[in-house]
């Protein structure tokens, strides 16, 4: 099986924190989210991983190493494309049509999910989807009888369905989906302006596929701020076994941390009360501070913190009492000095 994972998008609703990192790269509970997806995404598969191929912007080498070996470290292939232009999720995947061969899951990388992942196999294909209360704003899908899927709508301006797509499919055949993103880009068939992933789908169906339906038991967003923090602290629940212990280079002193919390390596916490809900990065020191439900990165400082909902980036400076924050990458803010 291969994975196949679009994420050439850099995240504007995440700025600042997406200004220097692109969004699938922010780590959740000590992880990248494109890292948490294919992990969690091979861990149910029930197959071996073959290959992973990643499609991105222009994010970098740095950016390109660490994905490579994100898929060496599950034994796969790694595989890098580009997306020079926003073309729509059909064009995404196209541009990773030398790895759309076999059994592939394409997988989105905005959200992190927990999932029945059992892989019908006497379907074309599997669509994960999820109710939810404004299906305006995705694709979505209607079912027969049986279970199967009868309809895909893009973004439908009136009701038909409340069964989001979330982003995540199987295929037995990569080459059938490949032929028919290939036929709609060709003939300039397109939705809002852009080539469609579920236009490819429809047509399939209607063609004679049979796709079924994938179960959701949680699907988690990392759209804005508040999607992400709040998904941190859903995903520090759901590991909560994991994350009871802290590395033996951090440093905690006179403070009380209150599970479930993810503290990374030497970090130093004094006179401090973190969590519950609270991810800390590596080489971060907390003092004299109080900070609950919120996402914090690598090598910052905080001193008299009093923060809740909040979400600071890599190498910045908070120092003051407010109560929610989003402060990103190398910035600083201090309301204590009041030179």
């Amino acid at each position: 099986m291969k994975i196949i994972v679009p994420m050439a998008g850099r995240g504007s609703r995440l700025r600042p924190h997406t200004l220097t990192v692109p969004k699938p790269l922010i780590p959740i509970a000590g992880k990248p989210i494109v890292q948490r997806l294919v992990e969690d995404i091979a861990k149910v598969a029930g197959e071996e991983i073959e290959e992973v191929a990643f499609i991105i912007g222009d994010f970098g080498d740095e950016v390109e190493k660490s994905l490579l070996l994100i898929a060496e470290r599950l034994g796969a292939k790694g595989s890098i494309y580009h997306q020079e232009e926003a073309l729509g999720t059909a064009h995404a995947i196209k541009c990773a049509e030398q790895s759309m061969t076999g059994n592939v899951v394409v997988a989105f990388a905005d959200t992190l999910f927990r999932a029945d992942f059992t892989l019908d196999t006497n379907s074309d294909g599997v669509i994960w989807v999820k109710k939810v209360e404004d299906p305006s704003a995705f694709g979505v899908v209607k079912l027969d009888d049986y279970g199967f899927i009868t309809d895909f709508v893009e973004k439908p301006q009136t009701f038909v369905s409340d069964l989001a797509i979330i982003g995540i499919y199987y295929f037995n055949s990569g080459e059938k989906l490949m032929s028919e993103i290939n036929h709609i880009m060709d003939n300039d068939i397109k939705f809002g302006g852009e080539y469609q992933l579920t236009t490819a789908l429809e047509n399939l169906r209607q063609k004679g596929a049979k796709f079924s339906l994938g179960k959701v038991d949680d699907w988690m967003d990392c759209g804005n701020k508040n999607a992400t923090v709040e998904t941190n602290s859903k995903i520090l629940a759901y590991e909560k076994e994991e994350m009871s212990h802290f590395t033996s280079t951090s440093t905690i002193e006179n403070s009380l941390i209150i599970p479930p919390c993810f503290i990374g390596e030497n970090v130093k916490i004094m006179n401090s009360k973190i969590g519950p809900g609270v991810s800390v990065g590596n080489n971060t020191v907390i003092i004299n501070s109080n900070i609950e439900n919120s996402l914090i990165q690598e090598n910052t400082k905080i001193n008299h913190g009093n923060l809740s909902n909040s979400m600071i980036g890599n190498s910045a400076q908070y120092f003051g009492v407010a109560r929610e924050i989003s402060l990103g990458d190398y910035s600083v803010l201090d309301f204590l000095n009041k030179d």
